[in-house]
């Protein structure tokens, strides 16, 4: 089973990379951006097939080590 995690930081956290991207594009001429947030994306092959377990997993996997619950968001989908 795959485990797809997107991550980013919450509404409010100060973000210097979504403000780097925003001013590198705004100088390569694109237009009309009001904000950027930049996050990360793992992907995770579990040796599960029960989804549920799998959640569980993943879930414990994110609070842990792979995102910090006071500044960041995060959301698991299966495959």
């Amino acid at each position: 089973m795959k485990a797809k995690v997107h991550i980013t930081l919450k509404t409010g956290v100060l973000d210097p990379q979504g403000k780097a991207i925003s001013h590198a594009l705004d100088s390569l001429g694109f237009d009309g951006i009001e904000d950027v947030r930049q996050g990360k994306y793992i992907e995770i092959r579990l040796a599960e097939t029960d989804a549920e377990t799998a959640r569980s997993k993943v879930e414990a996997m994110c609070s842990r080590l792979l995102a910090n619950p006071v500044i960041e968001n995060y959301s698991i989908e299966l495959e």
